[in-house]
């Protein structure tokens, strides 16, 4: 099959990409770099660097008639949303609308695989952990935006019959993952800890999330692929961390007692958040397989090896120049 991948240069979009290869599909990649990066991709990929917005995209789907698209090209800041909420609507609702105005025209495509959040939609929940069937109420225009998105692909289907499952994820985490964006707790913790700096954490560290590997999320994006159901989906772990647990497991993983430095709460942070996959387990045969130990000893090692390649090609560069 040929799928069309939407930001599949970033983190999760690149392992989609090395997911999608594996299963034997053949695959596209839209992405503008902006956070994407070309050395994430695998090369078997065809690259091309446009913004999900432009008429170039809209005609990319026309000329390279995909079967399906995950699409997960997105502004996912969530301060950034707030600063600018037009910004972050032309993106993510622009963006979404133009793509799939395109692939009604196409014809070709007959499956959408959204990456949706399963923690800015539901906002401060009333129940712990939160199921598809929890009210969505946003507290943020990114989490508007992905609830907007949602039923913009419930009109594709209900007008066009264009099937598609949006996937509700937890905080993901794993190997590439941007540690200098704000959505990454664990990638920025992984690297300052690496680097022998202090790590932050705001407010008394009991706030909870939680954490999905990015495997498994590729697996939940691939079974969704391979499925006919229509609607959303959770995709998480059920299991709470709080921020003082996660740091620890980090230190233990990089070898390091230093503690973390407290400083006060940021405005509007919510305090627990957490996600059932239970409907996904049912429709998909989805489970998360990773424990959060094992994955943090993966991700932690990716960042090891990747600073040890940085430090030794500045050593090269510094030898060179003299």
């Amino acid at each position: 099959m040929k799928v069309l991948v939407t930001g599949g240069a970033g983190f999760i979009g690149s392992h989609v990409v090395d997911g999608a290869l594996r299963a034997g599909h053949e695959v596209v990649v839209l992405d503008d770099l902006s956070s994407g990066r070309r050395e994430n991709l695998d090369p078997r990929a065809k690259l091309y660097v446009l913004d999900i917005r432009s008429k170039e995209a809209a005609e990319l789907i026309l000329d390279e008639q995909p079967e399906a698209m995950f699409h997960l090209a997105a502004q996912m800041d969530v301060r950034r949303s707030c600063a600018d909420p037009r910004f972050d609507a032309d993106v993510n609702l622009g963006g979404l609308l133009n793509l799939m105005e395109a692939s009604v025209r196409a014809g070709s495509v007959k499956r959408v695989v959204f990456s949706s959040t399963g923690g800015a939609i539901y906002g401060e929940q009333d129940h712990f952990p939160a199921d598809e069937t929890h009210p969505t109420r946003p507290c943020s225009p990114y989490g508007v935006s992905k609830a907007g998105s949602e039923l913009y692909l419930g009109y594709y289907r209900a007008q066009f019959g264009l099937s598609y499952a949006a996937l509700r994820y937890a905080n993901v985490y794993g190997p590439r993952q941007n540690p200098h964006g704000e959505a990454g707790v664990v990638a920025i913790f992984c690297e300052r800890l690496l680097s022998g700096r202090e790590c932050v954490i705001y407010g008394d560290g009991g706030q909870t999330r939680d954490f999905v590997f990015v495997g498994d999320v590729v697996r939940a994006n691939l079974l969704a692929l391979e499925s006919d159901y229509v609607g959303a989906l959770n995709v998480g772990t059920g299991v709470e961390t709080d921020v003082n647990a996660l740091y620890a497991a980090l230190a233990r993983a990089v070898g390091t007692d230093r503690p973390a430095r407290h400083e006060p709460q940021k405005p509007g942070e919510q305090r627990r958040s957490v996600i059932t996959p239970a409907l996904a387990k049912r429709i998909l045969g989805f489970a998360p397989e990773v424990s959060l130990d094992e994955g943090i000893a993966q991700t932690v090692a990716f960042f090891r090896a990747r600073q040890a390649a940085l430090s030794e090609s500045e050593l090269l560069s510094s030898t060179l120049i003299q």
